[in-house]
């Protein structure tokens, strides 16, 4: 085995090395909150496991055996299962970082706007690419949980600090993604996605994204007040 094999794992390790080292910060005090994040994580990995197999399977996109280190779980590196646990880690902790920095910035009516904004873009946006199954099965789910989101109301409390997270959170993003498809240790089928790029980053990885945190976030929200465990 090379050291070029170990490369989606060392940048899984270097994801969570800051906010891990942080998550004991006194003000801070992230750790308290791991046993309702874990739960957030486990359902919303699932769900993008179960797109994740299919969309490999149709061939939408492949890993690359040569920067992984070869345990494959239902014929997908270790390493993609454990993207899910991740980034969603990195993103919850920003989240909890600004929340404890910034608790009297808020601004739910500004960031409501914002969202029945996205919620149309993301709906048009399904519409437009449904030749394409890649951003047409994201922008779908986003459309359809963005706007329970919205009508549900419990989380609008929460969207100044969400959306914040999310706009601090793209620029490790933009490092992460942008080495998993610059090497390329993720290859994407042209066929299947919009073929816009933010440097090797397809277009459609940064609503990905925001699917991620909004599902992991508004679950971890919802366990969390009402202290179910």
């Amino acid at each position: 085995m090379e050291f070029k094999n170990f490369s989606y794992l060392l940048i899984l390790i270097g994801t969570i090395a800051v906010p891990l080292f942080f998550s004991y910060e006194k003000q801070l005090r992230f750790y308290s909150n791991l046993k309702y994040l874990l739960p957030a994580m486990l359902f919303t990995g699932a769900i993008f496991i179960i797109m994740d197999l299919r969309f490999e399977q149709r061939v939408i996109w492949q890993f690359n055996s040569e920067f992984t280190i070869g345990v494959n779980i239902l014929n997908l590196p270790i390493e993609e299962w454990l993207y899910f646990l991740a980034v969603p880690f990195l993103g919850v902790a920003v989240y909890e970082f600004l929340n404890s920095r910034l608790f009297n910035f808020e601004h739910p009516k500004i960031f409501l706007a914002l969202s029945l904004f996205l919620l149309i873009l993301f709906g048009v946006a399904a519409y437009l690419s449904r030749q394409k199954l890649y951003p047409f099965f994201i922008f779908f789910l986003l459309a359809i949980y963005l706007g329970y989101t919205i009508f549900r109301e419990r989380f609008t409390k929460h969207y100044t600090k969400f959306y914040l997270s999310y706009f601090v959170l793209l620029i490790p993003f933009l490092i992460i993604s942008g080495l998993l498809t610059a090497l390329p240790i993720i290859e994407y089928n042209p066929e299947f996605n919009l073929g816009i790029r933010l440097f090797s980053i397809p277009i459609e990885n940064f609503a990905s994204l925001f699917l991620l945190m909004l599902m992991n976030i508004t679950i971890y929200e919802f366990i969390k007040e009402r202290r179910i465990y």
